[in-house]
C-alpha cells in the first residue's frame, strides 16, 4: 500500500488539471508505484502467492488503462510511458 504522502506526490506529478485525481495518467502512475513496491516485496518473499495474484491483477489493469489511452489519445500515452519509463 502506498503511503498517503507518496500517493499525493504521484497525483501531483501526473494530474492533467488542478483537481484531477482519476484520469488514466494518474491511475497508471499509482498502479506503477504499487507494482514497483510489490516487485521489491517479492525479492524477499518468494512464496507469497496471494500477493502475487494481486500483482498480476494490477499489471492487467495498468495494461488495460494503457490500451485505452493509446486508442483515444496517443500523445498522452507517449508522455505517460516516457515519464514512467515502462516501455522501450
Amino acid at each position: 500500500m502506498l503511503a498517503r504522502e507518496q500517493k499525493t506526490d504521484v497525483i501531483h506529478r501526473f494530474r492533467t488539471h488542478e483537481s484531477d485525481t482519476g484520469s488514466p495518467e494518474v491511475q497508471i502512475a499509482i498502479l506503477s508505484e504499487r507494482i514497483g513496491e510489490l516487485t521489491e516485496h517479492f525479492k524477499n518473499h518468494k512464496k507469497d502467492h496471494a500477493s502475487r495474484r494481486g500483482l498480476l491483477m494490477m499489471v492487467s489493469k495498468r495494461r488495460r488503462l494503457l490500451d485505452y489511452l493509446k486508442e483515444y489519445d496517443t500523445e498522452r500515452y507517449k508522455s505517460v510511458i516516457q515519464k514512467l519509463g515502462i516501455r522501450k
